[in-house]
């Protein structure tokens, strides 16, 4: 069906660690690609090794980002069948793209560096001059490459002509592309001391992306302030607009959904939520992660845990650490 091959960055997270994919034959056997991205397979072998590598940190990383939430990106666990507030077109499915997009390039970006890919190299010296002590130097990631090759993966399964409304392919193409755009805004310079006994006198830099954990922070940004939009006849073709302010266009760096999320207190398989029930609870919290929100005032329950951590720890002269074992008892919350 269409709505599983949208996800094929999701379905990809899945392919067993076993299957090297160093064959043409191979790209037939991984889940969720369309033709297009079968034919980039084959005629990029080595790059199939990232992507999925990518796959598997957009799971990761949006459990992270989401773990305070009620939705917690539970709906990533179930392919290939994704849940329906993934394929709706909720906010939820604009994050999720989103931050696929971004993997996706910073994924391959960082492997041109590493020498992982053998197509491509460090990214090009600025152009800038430095200021004085600053020069440039060491490998900066290709973020260039990253981009080009990420999109043409990405946004294939958005450009079929038999795949899906065209209002959801719409708000897809867009949300990737303000992934990609918060992936460009987090190129920064890093440095590197040089001079005698670490004076730092000169420092060696380049430029690098952040982490894609600080990507998915910006994101989930933009998430919480994403705009509901429509799909309706402007001059000669349809496009989206914000469903309430439809006097102004769509912002190039907003997200955008087309369907309203459910609350995702309670089970509901047909929205795709899978509810809060057995969720861990913050007491003393007053965000999103606290007893009460989470929970959906259906109250919580306390265990105890115990934990058993390094504790007295004493430094001997030269040069080692000792440390006891402790025990103590935490108290936790989990919603009924």
């Amino acid at each position: 069906s269409f709505l599983f091959k949208d996800w094929s960055v999701l379905a990809l997270s899945r392919t067993p660690t076993f299957l090297h994919v160093n064959q043409t034959q191979h790209c037939k056997r991984l889940e969720g690609l369309v033709s297009s991205q079968v034919q980039l397979c084959r005629s990029n072998l080595e790059l199939m090794h990232t992507i999925i590598q990518a796959a598997r940190e957009v799971k990761k990383t949006c459990q992270k980002t989401f773990a305070d939430m009620r939705w917690n990106c539970s709906s990533i666990e179930n392919g290939p069948n994704y849940l329906p507030d993934l394929e709706r077109g909720t906010r939820e499915s604009a994050f999720v793209y989103a931050l696929s997009a971004a993997a996706i390039s910073h994924t391959i970006a960082r492997a041109c560096t590493t020498g992982d890919l053998r197509l491509c190299s460090c990214g090009p010296i600025p152009g800038d001059i430095p200021e004085p002590g600053y020069r440039w130097g060491g490998c900066g990631d290709n973020l260039h490459y990253g981009l080009v090759m990420g999109s043409k993966f990405s946004d294939a399964p958005m450009k079929m002509k038999k795949s899906g409304s065209h209002a959801n392919k719409l708000m897809h193409l867009h949300n990737s592309e303000v992934g990609r755009q918060v992936l460009q805004n987090a190129m920064e310079m890093k440095c590197k001391c040089h001079g005698v006994s670490g004076s730092c006198s000169i420092r060696t830099c380049w430029r690098g992306l952040q982490d894609l954990k600080d990507i998915a922070m910006d994101l989930k940004t933009k998430y919480l302030s994403a705009t509901k939009v429509v799909h309706r006849p402007m001059g000669t073709r349809k496009q989206l607009v914000p469903k309430d302010i439809d006097i102004r266009p769509v912002r190039e760096n907003e997200l955008v959904y087309l369907q309203s999320s459910p609350d995702f207190c309670s089970r509901n398989d047909k929205l795709g939520s899978v509810g809060t029930q057995d969720r861990q609870c913050n007491k003393t919290s007053n965000g999103s992660d606290s007893c009460d929100l989470m929970c959906c005032g259906r109250g919580y329950n306390p265990y105890t845990e115990k934990l058993v951590e390094r504790c007295h720890c004493k430094y001997h002269w030269c040069c080692y650490v000792t440390c006891k074992k402790c025990e103590r008892t935490v108290e936790r919350y989990v919603c009924k």
